[in-house]
């Protein structure tokens, strides 16, 4: 069964329903392309607009500025009203 189909020559497509599908793919085509370009150049201004770096020199008195500072246990102790003193378990 498997060779009958592999033997078998494909039919030439042709016919009046031949290459119709190229006009509108090319056009599909280009227009995916002309979207990619603009998105490409919007986020080109987009970036360059941002700063070199996120780093706050200053940072407000509440922000935790410390780089080893572990978020969700600071967040635990200031939800349970712990003093800033002592950490979470020492007494």
């Amino acid at each position: 069964m498997i060779m009958v189909v592999l033997a078998q020559t494909p039919a030439n497509p042709t016919g009046p329903e031949f290459g119709k599908a190229s006009p509108i793919a090319l056009v599909i085509i280009l227009i995916l392309l002309a979207g990619t370009v603009l998105l490409i150049r919007s986020m080109n201004r987009h970036i360059k607009k941002l700063p070199a770096t996120f780093e706050p020199e200053h940072p407000e008195p509440d922000q935790e500025a410390d780089e080893g500072t572990e978020h969700g246990v600071a967040r635990r102790e200031s939800e349970n009203g712990a003093d800033s003193d002592h950490p979470a378990g020492t007494g």
